[in-house]
């Protein structure tokens, strides 16, 4: 119990770094638009990877590979394979937690893209997708705390 606790404040505390570093970061990265018709790295970058996101192969292709590589660690785990106790565990945890984590990527995304049909902005968009998305965390802990599903 002791162990879960610190973990649990482990996490929270690189949160609380992570959201600072990303608050902190934000002014520096807002720049005039240029006139000269140049564009920057990160420009580049956002361009390339939504011009990649937008074409059904990548979809199809991520996907299987996410589903075949999901499975095989769990067949990995669950098999009768010459593999230590603890290791069998830690991937048959890794596949739990890489799980929960498309549920609430899902979770997020709908929320998200939800706020952006309705005309709302990106800020508000996020702050949907974040209250989801925290809302399904603040779901996993009633569950832990009522029955004790991790761990």
């Amino acid at each position: 119990m002791v162990s879960l606790n610190l973990l649990s404040t482990a996490v929270m505390g690189l949160l609380v770094v992570a959201t600072f570093v990303a608050v902190t970061g934000v002014g520096r990265r807002r720049l005039p638009p240029s006139t000269d018709g140049s564009t920057d790295r990160y420009d580049a970058i956002t361009r390339t990877l939504a011009e990649l996101v937008r074409k059904p192969v990548v979809w199809s292709v991520a996907f299987v590979v996410l589903a075949l590589g999901l499975g095989g660690i769990a067949v990995l785990a669950v098999g009768n394979f010459p593999l230590p106790e603890s290791v069998a565990g830690s991937l048959l945890s890794v596949v739990y937690a890489s799980v929960g984590l498309l549920l609430t990527g899902f979770v997020f995304l709908g929320a998200y893209f939800g706020a952006r049909d309705r005309g709302l902005g990106n800020a508000q968009g996020i702050a949907a997708g974040s209250f989801a998305a925290g809302l399904v965390f603040l779901v996993l802990i009633a569950i832990q705390l009522l029955i004790g599903v991790i761990g």
